[in-house]
């Protein structure tokens, strides 16, 4: 079954150009020229991966992609004309999984759409459903974390590093390790954006943030899962917000 990709953007020649390199690789492609009407898109069809502009009428990409974050895991790349450092982080913080600036070469997006969809599939492949730890619990389905029993909200790539950093507890990943891990490739420069996302976590996860018990710091290498029992559940969760105090 060939998969669907929507295409967000307010100048049709992008949208036409975008279109013709998906068609020929034999994706079925949606369209939206505002922010409202992508929004309605993705709700209605459910496609399985967006191509999203920042720069929209009516309501921005940003604005988007925080809405669909919230009711949605599904793959977002962001093609834009923006280029300072500060859009891009914002972006990727936002939950985006990849980011792209105008002009742009098709043959690259068409790399990096393959790439975001195969990494998609793979986190969707069966393993456990729920994993505690301490005074945390993990479940995977429902992308929810619990602390103490009360839920704490993750953004996309705050949960992205916590599932690779608990994927193999003990080892000691790098930042590009991470970087390239819960962003997709490597964003040069961009690397001690990984340290904000880590503060960030520990901020959400860890019960005193200063002395960390979960995520631990190696020093001049990166970061580790550590200091407590995993104990993996392969059967459905039972995290539904009504049931936590």
């Amino acid at each position: 079954m060939s998969r669907t990709i929507l295409v967000v953007d307010d100048d049709h020649k992008t949208v036409d150009l975008i279109r013709l390199y998906l068609e020929k690789d034999e994706y079925q492609v949606l369209v939206a020229y505002d922010g409202r009407q992508a929004l309605e898109t993705v709700r209605r069809f459910r496609p399985d991966l967006m191509i999203l502009d920042l720069m929209l009428p009516k309501i921005d990409g940003l604005d988007i992609c925080r809405i669909l974050r919230a009711e949605t895991d599904i793959p977002i790349i962001m093609l834009t004309a923006k280029t300072a450092e500060q859009d891009k982080l914002i972006g990727l913080d936002l939950g985006a999984d990849d980011y792209m600036t105008k002009p742009f070469s098709p043959r690259e997006l068409m790399a990096r759409l393959r790439a975001v969809l195969r990494r998609s599939a793979e986190e969707k492949q069966s393993g456990p459903t729920r994993i505690d730890c301490g005074d945390l619990t993990i479940d995977f389905m429902r992308r929810q974390v619990c602390l103490q029993g009360e839920l704490t909200h993750l953004t996309p790539k705050e949960f992205r590093l916590l599932e690779i950093l608990i994927s193999q507890p003990d080892r000691v990943f790098s930042r590009l390790e991470l970087l390239e891990g819960a962003f997709g490739y490597n964003y040069g420069g961009l690397e001690r954006t990984v340290d904000v996302h880590i503060m960030n976590l520990r901020n959400k996860i860890e019960v005193n943030p200063e002395h960390p018990i979960y995520i631990q710091t190696v020093y001049g290498v990166g970061y580790k899962f550590g200091g407590a029992t995993i104990v993996s559940n392969t059967a459905p969760a039972r995290l539904d917000i009504k049931d936590v105090k």
